[in-house]
């Protein structure tokens, strides 16, 4: 009997091998008009395959910290112009359990070029160093429908804003929730011309913070911290500001050269947030695009006292639309090892802006016809702010927003980015509001005239990979076959893949397709899968090999 008993065991277990291993989720997004829609499983059989991309499921990397967007007023703004129940909706879709999930976010410290109006601070009394002025108030005050008529609860601020979400995320079992706070300027009476950005009189800059403010900015950024721990929410992680090299005075920002910005941390802000109980907030140095970090990253790490208070660099994408300079990102991997790169900031900038005088290409420059054609975000015909312009070269095309977005970021976890941050989580349907006309897309866009509420293709992108790639999740090495082209953009690749251990032991698998429907051969350690990609999409697997 035993031995019939054993027989048959071992039997079973030869069937299970031979039928293989089921995922347990696969999820795909395709210009077909699948959006995060759920697919047969996958099987995984052990062995090996020829012509794999292999995913090296011993040779472990980064940690991630997680996916999302940023909170901003232009959102809270267009937020405010729904009814109470169609905000908690999107909010749900974005940041609960069951919808996107979003594990992080990033909100402004005063005002940005998304705000309404803009140039203000959270406090404005000249000469209060020690803060005595500071308050959220300026965050809270709402929208008078007078003055807006498509508000419809003048209540409805960013304050309103980060409290919600926060609250959405404290229900849910899963309360992962990491906040980046960035001021973009210092208050216009901490710096050396005493205005929030000029352009004009040929002058286009930010200005400079004064030597003599340095300890006053560090206590605005930390009072900031204080004034929402008194909320009881917490913020994750700072930067000591947004975009430092400046943007030519087009809006919101100060100067921030690599050697002040380490005095600042080491002397100024780490001291202050320590002072105050904040030893437990990170500090990301740099924040602008990726293949200008180095100067900064240098003069940080360098710098033991700074470097050892410093937890990474964040970075954002606007330096190309085809790839996320990985050369740049392996070399800063290989000097600084210990240390992370966090994306806090990309969009489709520029979007519908008229041509400025440095493009070549006036009458392709400008797009059309974004809202509520999905069409748009999968065609190769939008835009950024350097298309055509002479100094950019070839680095700068047009490009398909969906696959800009996919292929960034999972080429990106490849070359050790942590997670990645959108701009705007919500804007209006021509991408504001926008103080500067700076338009640019997002996640959802509202029509709030016509009450439409549209959720872009790449936003069903990002809930892949924030459903499948969460905060403390490991990327793995992931090798492609000689037989794949390996270039390191859009023009001469067609398939990107990433892959991470999650935590329970399961492996998460990213696949973007930018060519036409093939069969993709995947080698998952011993095992292996002949996973059929559709045309230009994002399929995400979810698989467990082991109990």
């Amino acid at each position: 009997m035993k031995k019939l008993f054993l027989y048959v065991a071992v039997a079973t277990s030869l069937a299970a091998c031979a039928k293989g291993i089921n995922s347990t989720q696969v999820w795909l997004t395709s210009a077909a008009g699948d959006k995060c829609a759920e697919q047969e499983n996958i099987v995984f059989q052990e062995g090996t395959v020829d012509h794999a991309i292999t995913i090296h499921v011993d040779e472990k990397k980064q940690v991630i910290d997680g996916y999302g967007g940023s909170l901003t007023e232009s959102s809270a703004f267009v937020l405010a112009c729904l009814t109470e129940e169609q905000r908690q909706s999107v909010l749900h879709e974005l940041f609960a359990e069951d919808g996107a999930n979003f594990s992080v976010v990033r909100t402004q410290i005063g005002s940005s070029d998304f705000s309404v109006e803009g140039k203000y601070a959270l406090t404005e009394v000249d000469g209060d160093t020690e803060m005595k002025h500071f308050s959220l108030d300026r965050d809270k005050e709402g929208f008078s429908a007078a003055q807006y008529p498509q508000v419809k609860d003048e209540h409805y601020d960013l304050y309103h804003l980060m409290k919600d979400v926060w609250n959405i995320k404290q229900a849910q079992a899963d309360k992962t929730y990491r906040i980046m706070a960035s001021p973009w300027t210092a208050p216009a009476w901490m710096k050396d011309n005493k205005k929030y950005y000029e352009r004009e009189n040929g002058v286009a800059r930010g200005g400079a913070l004064l030597p003599q403010y340095y300890q006053a900015y560090a206590n605005y950024i930390t009072a900031y911290i204080d004034a929402w721990k008194q909320e009881g929410v917490d913020i994750w992680s700072v930067t000591p500001v947004n975009e430092p090299m400046g943007n030519d005075g087009g809006w919101e920002s100060m100067d921030f050269w690599p050697q002040v910005e380490t005095e600042f941390i080491k002397n100024y802000l780490a001291p202050t947030l320590i002072q105050h109980g904040h030893d437990d907030v990170a500090i990301y140095g740099f924040d602008q695009n990726i293949f200008e970090m180095a100067p900064y990253a240098d003069a940080i790490y360098q710098d033991s006292l700074a470097s050892q208070y410093t937890t990474g660099m964040a970075v954002h994408w606007y330096g190309s639309t085809i790839g996320c300079f990985p050369e740049t990102l392996e070399e800063m991997h290989a000097k600084y090892p210990n240390k992370t790169i966090f994306h806090s900031e990309g969009c489709i900038d520029n979007l519908g802006c008229p041509p400025w005088d440095g493009v070549t290409e006036p009458v392709g420059f400008q797009e059309s016809g974004w809202f509520n054609n999905d069409a748009f975000w999968w065609d190769k015909i939008a835009t950024d702010w350097a298309y055509s312009t002479r100094w950019a070269g070839e680095t700068h095309p047009k490009y398909s927003p969906v696959f800009r977005y996919a292929q960034y970021i999972i080429d990106g976890t490849n070359h050790w980015l942590t997670g990645y941050c959108d701009w705007n989580i919500v804007l209006d349907s021509i991408g504001g509001p926008n103080h500067v006309n700076n338009f640019a897309g997002a996640q959802v866009m509202i029509d709030y005239k016509n009450d439409i509420i549209y959720y872009t293709p790449y936003y069903y992108v990002l809930k892949q990979f924030s459903r499948s790639m969460r905060p403390g999740d490991v990327a793995l090495q992931v090798e492609y076959p000689q037989t794949m082209k390996t270039g390191v953009d859009c023009e001469t690749q067609d398939i990107f893949l990433c892959a991470v251990e999650k935590t329970d032991g399961s492996y998460a698998i990213n696949i973007l397709n930018m060519g036409p429907a093939t069969t993709l051969p995947i080698q998952l350690g011993n095992h292996y899968a002949k996973v059929k990609l559709p045309a230009s999409s994002v399929q995400t697997i979810i698989v467990k090999l082991n109990d």
